[in-house]
C-alpha cells in the first residue's frame, strides 16, 4: 500500500473524505490524479468506489452526530446534503429508520471495513460482518423504484390513475385486481404494511388513500422499516425462521426467506406493469434496471 514510503491508500481516503472534495473530480484533484485512475485506484485498493464511500462515511457522522445531540438539519448540511429532506430519505434508505429514530450505532454495512470513527478519523475494522450484498440490493433498488414510480404517478390525471386499462390483470390471486395504475402501486405500498404487521405482531394497517402523494406518504414510512427487518434477518441469520401468521384465517406458516422471496417477485411484477401504464399516460420512465439504479448509487453515471 505503500509508494517510495508513502501511505498512498491513506492520501487516496483523505481526498474521498476532505470537507472541499463533494465530487469524484474533486477527489481526484486532492489526490493528483485524474478523475478515472482515483476512482479504479480506489475500487481495486478499497474494495468501494469513492463516491460511494464518501456518502456512506459522511452519513455514519451525521448519525454519530444527531446520536451527540446535533440537529438533523446541521447534520444534514454538514454531510453535504441541500436539503433536510433529501438527507433524511438518504439516511433512512442507508440505515432502515429516519434520523429522528436514534440509531443502535452509526455504523453501516462496508466492503471494506472502513468507518467513521469519533471526532474526525476512520476506524478499520479487520473483519466485517455484512449484509448480504445481492440481498441488500435486491431490497433496496426495489424500495428507491417504487418511490420513484409513485413520484412519477402524481403527474397522472385522477381519471387516468383510476382507469382500468389492464382488464382482467391480477398478478397475485388473494390481492384482488391489479388493472389500474392505482390499483398496482397500492398493492406495491400495502404489501409491505401487511407484512411488517405479521412479521411485528402488529394489528393490520387501517384503510387509508391511495392517491399518489398519500402512497408517497406510506411508503416512506414503511420502507425504512422493512429495511430494517430485512436487515435484521440477515445479520441473525434467520431466513430459516419461520413466522405462524394468526392474522391469516386459519393460522398460516411462513418460511421468512420464502416471504422475502415473495415481496421481492411480486413487486418487481408490478413496478414493471406500473411503468406500462405509465407510458400509456405519456410520463417518461426509465426501464427500472438494478444495474443502473447501481451504478447510479455509487456515483459511477
Amino acid at each position: 500500500m505503500t509508494e517510495s514510503g508513502r501511505d498512498r491508500l491513506r492520501e487516496l481516503l483523505d481526498a474521498v473524505l476532505d470537507e472541499d472534495h463533494a465530487t469524484l473530480a474533486d477527489m481526484a484533484g486532492g489526490a493528483y490524479a485524474s478523475p478515472f485512475h482515483f476512482n479504479r485506484r480506489l475500487r481495486r485498493d478499497a474494495g468501494e468506489p469513492p463516491v460511494a464511500m464518501r456518502r456512506r462515511v459522511m452519513l455514519e457522522r451525521a448519525a454519530w452526530r444527531i446520536a451527540g445531540g446535533s440537529s438533523v438539519t446541521d447534520a444534514a448540511f454538514e454531510a453535504g446534503y441541500e436539503s433536510v429532506e433529501g438527507f433524511a430519505r438518504a439516511y433512512s434508505r442507508a440505515f432502515g429508520h429516519p434520523p429522528s429514530t436514534p440509531a443502535s450505532g452509526h455504523w453501516l454495512p462496508a466492503p471494506n471495513g472502513i468507518h467513521f470513527h469519533p471526532p474526525m478519523s476512520l476506524w478499520v475494522q479487520s473483519t466485517e460482518q455484512r449484509v448480504n450484498p445481492i440481498t441488500e440490493h435486491l431490497v433496496r433498488h426495489d424500495l428507491d423504484d417504487t418511490r420513484t414510480l409513485l413520484d412519477l404517478a402524481k403527474g397522472v390525471p385522477a381519471d387516468a390513475y383510476e382507469a382500468p386499462l389492464l382488464p382482467g390483470m391480477q398478478v397475485l390471486g388473494f390481492d384482488g385486481p391489479d388493472e389500474s395504475l392505482a390499483q398496482l402501486l397500492e398493492h406495491q405500498v400495502a404489501t409491505k404494511e401487511i407484512w411488517l404487521a405479521a412479521i411485528e405482531g402488529a394489528d393490520l394497517p387501517p384503510a387509508a388513500g391511495r392517491d399518489p402523494a398519500t402512497l408517497l406518504s406510506r411508503h416512506d414510512e414503511v420502507a425504512p422499516r422493512w429495511l430494517a427487518t430485512v436487515r435484521d434477518l440477515d445479520a441473525r441469520g434467520a431466513w430459516e425462521d419461520r413466522l405462524v401468521d394468526a392474522l391469516c384465517d386459519p393460522p398460516e406458516s411462513f418460511v421468512m426467506a420464502s416471504v422475502l422471496a415473495h415481496v421481492v417477485t411480486y413487486s418487481a411484477a408490478r413496478r414493471q406493469l406500473a411503468r406500462h401504464l405509465l407510458l400509456r399516460h405519456g410520463v417518461v420512465v426509465d426501464d427500472g434496471d438494478p444495474i443502473t439504479w447501481l451504478r447510479r448509487q455509487r456515483g459511477e453515471e
